[in-house]
């Protein structure tokens, strides 16, 4: 699985965000938010930009992080 998971669940370890409340935020399943923490499968392109828009409710440094260690070199530029 890709590296989206693997870097969410460290943002909301770090962060201290539940897997329950980012899942409230984004008004599905929690079950969801764990597969993509556990890497058993990858959220879309479409659900990345939902979970940054959660995260920034949530946690707006963990958003920032998110963003900067998921998307790394291709925004270090910009």
């Amino acid at each position: 699985m890709g590296k989206a998971g693997h870097v969410l669940r460290q943002v909301l370890e770090e962060f201290e965000v539940s897997q329950y409340s980012l899942a409230a935020a984004l008004d599905i399943e929690r079950n969801s938010v764990y597969r993509w923490a556990n890497e058993k499968s990858d959220p879309s392109g479409e659900t990345i930009v939902d979970i940054v828009r959660a995260l920034k409710t949530l946690h707006p440094l963990a958003a920032k992080a998110f963003v900067e260690r998921y998307l790394g070199e291709e925004i270090k530029d910009l």
